[in-house]
């Protein structure tokens, strides 16, 4: 698809659900935020977005620090075998390892790149708590999905970074484009 028609017409995205922060919720029995309860879903309700199909797939709902191999993979396999269906994919995933995703779907793609832009995005602090930076930044990853070239980006916090090269600063609590390192 064209990126005008992209940036203008209907747009037929995927969206990936792996957890994180974004999604964890209170859980009163065990007196802590865990990833139970998906609330990506009604995030959504909160957006107008006529223009926009969204399918979703949930691929697992777990803090990004409990991520396997296999779940990284499975992630990229996900995006290796859906990015020609779509105009564009967003993956909900953890902030702890969204760089090292980012990076092995940017390798995954190498010489040539997806055909779509694929964006990562998560939150510092979970969607049901107050000051959460969770519906900013899926807001601006659907903004995003329309706006940005083909590629693999992580979207956060007012920033759009394009893979290689993204960490996350925790310091700051956000993430920086870093030099990329050479080969």
């Amino acid at each position: 698809m064209s990126d005008g028609h992209r940036m203008e017409g209907h747009l037929n995205l995927l969206l990936v659900t792996t957890g994180g922060t974004i999604e964890k919720t209170y859980d009163a029995t065990a007196g802590r935020l865990q990833n139970v309860q998906e609330v990506i879903d009604q995030m959504l309700e909160q957006l107008s977005i006529p223009s926009m199909d969204v399918s979703r797939i949930r691929l697992m709902n777990k803090d990004s620090l409990h991520m396997t191999q296999e779940d990284h993979e499975a992630i990229v396999s996900t995006v290796m075998d859906r990015h020609r269906d779509h105009d564009a994919i967003v993956i909900v995933h953890g902030t702890d390892r969204l760089a090292q995703t980012g990076e092995l779907i940017h390798q995954a793609f190498e010489p040539d790149g997806p055909s779509c832009p694929v964006i990562l995005t998560g939150a510092m602090r979970p969607w049901e708590l107050r000051r959460s930076d969770a519906m900013q930044n899926l807001t601006e990853s659907l903004i995003g999905s329309r706006l940005l070239s083909p590629g693999v980006w992580a979207v956060l916090h007012n920033k759009a970074l394009r893979f290689p090269g993204v960490t996350k600063d925790a310091s700051e609590g956000t993430f920086t484009a870093s030099p990329v390192r050479s080969k």
